[in-house]
C-alpha cells in the first residue's frame, strides 16, 4: 500500500481489500466502533496495536482478536488528549512492530449540555479528547509515515459534523466532529506526498455511548432514520477496511457518511 502519487498494480478486487502484513493502530480500540474497527483490520490481515485509556479488558481482548485472526496484537495505555502521551505510545508501537502503515484515530467522548451552560472544563474536555487527540494521533503517526513515504490515516468523525441532532444538546460535540472532517481535509492535502487521510462519519450506532439519553429520544431517533434502525459496529468494519486498503488507492480527503440514510430527509 503505497501513497496517492504511485498508482498500485491492478489487482483482483478481493485482493485489494488484503491487509496481511501491515500494521494498524486504533484508539479508543477497547470498546465499541474502535474494537470492531481492530477486529475488522484484523480479520483482513492486518497487526493491530489497540490503544486505550481506562479498559480492564484490554490486553484479554487484543490476546481473543489475536487467536481469532492469526494475526499479532497488543494493547498500549495512552491518554490520547495528551500529545506527549500518545506521541511515545505510536513511537512504542512503530518500533515494537516493527512499522506502521495505519492509524485510525476513534477516540471520542459526547456529553448533553445546553449551550449557555457549558463551563470552560466541559467544552475542553470534548475538544481535548474529539479534536485535539485525533491531530495529535495523526501529527504522532505523520512523523513515522513522512519517512517511510506511504501510511494511510482514517478519523472517525459523526453525522454529527453534518446536521444539527435533536433533541440532545450537544454543540461540543458537533463542532469537535465538524472540526475532525476539516481536519482530515486539511491533512489529506498537505499530507498528499506520503500519506492518505480520509474521514468516516458514522450516524446512530448501537454502542454504550447512546445509553446516558433517554428511551424516548433512542425511539425518535428511529423514527427519524429512513432505515427505521440504529446500525450495529460490526456494520462499520467494512468501511474501515476499505479506507484502510488500496480498494480505495485513489481517495484521499474523503468523508464516508454511513447512516442509514439519517442525513439525507
Amino acid at each position: 500500500m503505497e501513497g496517492i502519487l504511485s498508482q498500485p498494480e491492478r489487482t483482483h478486487v478481493l485482493k485489494a481489500f488484503d491487509l496481511s502484513g501491515k500494521v494498524a493502530a486504533v484508539t479508543g480500540g477497547a470498546r465499541g466502533i474502535g474494537l470492531e474497527v481492530a477486529k475488522g483490520l484484523a480479520e483482513a490481515g492486518a497487526h493491530v496495536a489497540i490503544i486505550y485509556n481506562s479498559s480492564s479488558t484490554a490486553e484479554a481482548i487484543a490476546a481473543q482478536i489475536a487467536g481469532a485472526n492469526n494475526v499479532r496484537v497488543a494493547a498500549y495505555q495512552s491518554d490520547v488528549s495528551k500529545q506527549s502521551d500518545i506521541q511515545a505510545a505510536i513511537q512504542t508501537i512503530a518500533s515494537d512492530f516493527g512499522k506502521l502503515d495505519i492509524v485510525v484515530a476513534n477516540s471520542g467522548i459526547a456529553s448533553c449540555v445546553a449551550a449557555e451552560e457549558y463551563t470552560v472544563d466541559q467544552w475542553s474536555e470534548i475538544m481535548k479528547v474529539n479534536l485535539d487527540s485525533a491531530f495529535f494521533t495523526a501529527q504522532a503517526a505523520a512523523q513515522i509515515f513522512k519517512s517511510q513515504g506511504y501510511s494511510n490515516v482514517i478519523f472517525t468523525a459523526s453525522v454529527s459534523a453534518t446536521l444539527v441532532n435533536v433533541s440532545q444538546k450537544q454543540a461540543a460535540y458537533n463542532t469537535s466532529k465538524a472540526g475532525v472532517v476539516q481536519l482530515a481535509k486539511c491533512l489529506s492535502v498537505e499530507w498528499v506526498d506520503f500519506c492518505r487521510v480520509n474521514c468516516i462519519s458514522p450516524g446512530f450506532i448501537s454502542t454504550d455511548i447512546l445509553d446516558i439519553h433517554p428511551l424516548e429520544w433512542r425511539q425518535k431517533w428511529n423514527d427519524m432514520i429512513p432505515a427505521r434502525r440504529m446500525a450495529q459496529t460490526y456494520e462499520l468494519r467494512g468501511a474501515y477496511v476499505f479506507c484502510a486498503s488500496d480498494a480505495s488507492s485513489y481517495m484521499t480527503g474523503a468523508d464516508l457518511i454511513i447512516d442509514g440514510g439519517y442525513t439525507l430527509p
